[in-house]
């Protein structure tokens, strides 16, 4: 997508869009950067307000508290500081304070994250190489490429350390496309425009995949068939000690690195699944038998390898999963086979691989498709969890009555505040819950831990474990004190691996016990729609609240001395 195509959405309907507001603070031209975030805000589904703020005026944008900034009250603050005036700063410094520069840009952005409100999303610096030292550079402190490098690291340790500070990597754009399409000098002179035309769709593209990571959209699942795209070659007709693989000359290091790298998405919390036409014996053979392999089948979460169609197996591992068909993503060589699933399974996202396997990983990082706005050492144990829980499902099966199979689980669940053990994975699941979730609040790390602390609320996190294993976090509930009578729940959001397990009204049957505890009378909740959440539009008719009457939006109240408490097979721990 070029720059054209981004401008005439410009033009195009939006009001069915969320909307989001953006502000964008440059110390350069930004006019042409805002056209491009705002037509890919619409190429990912939403519609951006954006407040542009006047040249080259971050510094009174942040720091005074009635700027414009403060009074937009942005949910998203762009930042772009660029790497020209950084240098033109550097070259202003008497030769003493040149080893400063890094330290004193850092004091700013610190500064930044205290003052503004909302996520801020701050684009680091691509590299200028201004040759005074040459080479040489790397051993002199006070040099700029130094001084630039250095706070390009520092950056990403802040980011580590402040919640609402998300790095932009444009270094990483330059890398890929080099900087004579990042950077036009004609262009610059004239315009004072840094950023080239060209590269302006992808800046935007990635501005966009951290603000809908943020947002809860983002992939969960890669889906891979295996011939000629897991390895060379045709398992069934070649065997497995033939196909090609491995760390020698040929295509078989292709494939070899192309598996390398769906190894660290799946360790970094990625689901693996295995979309095959194959005999299942044979499919397996290599990731069982082959010792140049780098996936075994501990790494894949569901394996269908059948003659079936793969749109109809896709649906079969979303079904045992329960996740968004758009938080897919399928990888086929065969042409054919992706336009099978791009007509007939609406949502997975379906790349259209080189036909040379040597340049499938390099096509497959342009497009950033595994963004994510958090990490935390739960990701470590998702395919864990999802491999049990493929294995519930097969339970499930051999089971004629869903109670008997409900008691033999021997479901226990641990109810605990919010804690600096958890915050981190409450935020994660906040962003993460997008189907089960009765009002879509997202919150950062920060916020959940400001929660925490708000005696107007009250805070409950939910584990749930069996005899197949531990869950982990899956439930959180966060309760706003309206007044003593009256708690309003703000959110309630829960992991839909749980469905269907009696998980709601054992949640429920908590707050009510709270409630009743604290004096409470009344709980009231409310359904926000969106394009997702429709499966829990019911959720509380279903649990026994009635339509609050008057009420501009789908509230409902529950009188806790009315409460029936339902049949369910979770116990407290």
């Amino acid at each position: 997508m070029d720059f054209r195509e981004l401008k005439k959405n410009l033009k195009k309907d939006h009001s069915s869009f969320p909307t989001l507001k953006v502000a964008l603070l440059g110390d350069s031209a930004t006019q042409f950067l805002a056209t491009a975030i705002k037509g890919m805000g619409y190429e990912r589904g939403y519609h951006i307000n954006l407040f542009e703020a006047e040249f080259n005026q971050v510094e009174r944008q942040v720091l005074d508290q009635t700027s414009d900034l403060n009074e937009f009250d942005a949910d998203y603050v762009i930042i772009f500081q660029s790497t020209h005036k950084l240098i033109e700063k550097y070259s202003s410094t008497v030769l003493t304070e040149q080893s400063n520069l890094c330290n004193e840009r850092l004091d700013f952005i610190k500064v930044i994250c205290n003052n503004v409100k909302g996520r801020i999303i701050y684009y680091n610096y691509p590299e200028i190489e201004d040759t005074v030292f040459g080479s040489y550079a790397n051993s002199v402190s006070s040099s700029f490429t130094y001084q630039l490098r250095k706070l390009n690291f520092e950056l990403m340790n802040l980011a580590q350390e402040r919640s609402n500070l998300f790095i932009c990597d444009l270094q990483s754009l330059q890398s890929k496309y080099g900087r004579d399409l990042m950077f036009n000098s004609s262009v610059y002179i004239n315009t004072e425009m840094l950023l080239s035309i060209d590269i302006l769709p992808h800046v935007s593209s990635r501005t966009l995949d951290i603000i809908s990571a943020i947002e809860g959209k983002f992939k969960k699942c890669l889906i891979v068939d295996l011939d000629n795209t897991m390895w060379g070659g045709i398992v069934g007709d070649d065997g497995w000690e033939n196909i090609q693989i491995g760390h020698g000359l040929g295509i078989g290091k292709a494939f070899t690195e192309f598996q390398q790298w769906i190894k660290k998405l799946k360790n970094r919390g990625i689901i693996i699944a295995i979309c095959s036409k194959n005999d299942e014996d044979k499919a397996k053979a290599p990731f069982e038998l082959n010792p140049e392999m780098i996936l075994k089948m501990d790494d894949i979460t569901v394996f269908i390898a059948n003659w079936e169609n793969k749109a109809d197996n896709i649906r079969k591992i979303q079904n045992i999963l329960n996740i968004g068909f758009d938080s897919m993503v399928f990888l086929d060589d065969n042409p054919f086979e992706r336009n099978i699933v791009r007509e007939h399974v609406p949502g997975v996202t379906v790349p259209e691989l080189p036909e040379d396997p040597g340049d499938y990983l390099e096509y497959l990082y342009s497009l950033n498709l595994f963004e994510t706005a958090s990490y935390s050492t739960a990701d470590l144990e998702r395919t864990k969890q999802y491999q049990v829980e493929n294995e519930r499902v097969q339970l499930l099966q051999s089971f004629t009555n869903e109670s008997d199979f409900l008691k033999s689980l021997n479901m226990v669940s641990a109810v605990k505040g919010f804690n600096s053990f958890n915050k981190l994975r409450v935020a994660q699941l906040s962003q993460r819950s997008n189907q089960f979730n009765l009002r879509t609040i997202r919150y950062t790390e920060a916020e959940i831990e400001a929660l925490s602390l708000d005696n107007d609320y009250a805070c409950f996190s939910f584990t749930l474990e069996d005899k197949f294993g531990d869950n982990g976090l899956i439930c959180i509930i966060i309760l706003k004190k309206d007044n003593r009578e009256t708690l309003f729940i703000e959110s309630w959001f829960m992991s839909c691996r749980v469905l269907k397990r009696g998980m709601e009204d054992f949640t429920l049957g908590v707050l009510v016990n709270y409630a009743k505890a604290n004096g409470f009378k009344k709980i009231i909740g409310e359904y926000l729609p969106t394009a997702k959440n429709q499966m829990v539009a019911e959720h509380y008719s279903k649990l026994g609240f009635n339509t609050l009457i008057g009420s501009e939006n789908n509230q409902y109240e529950l009188y806790v001395n009315d409460f029936i408490s339902r049949e369910h097979f979770i116990t407290e721990h």
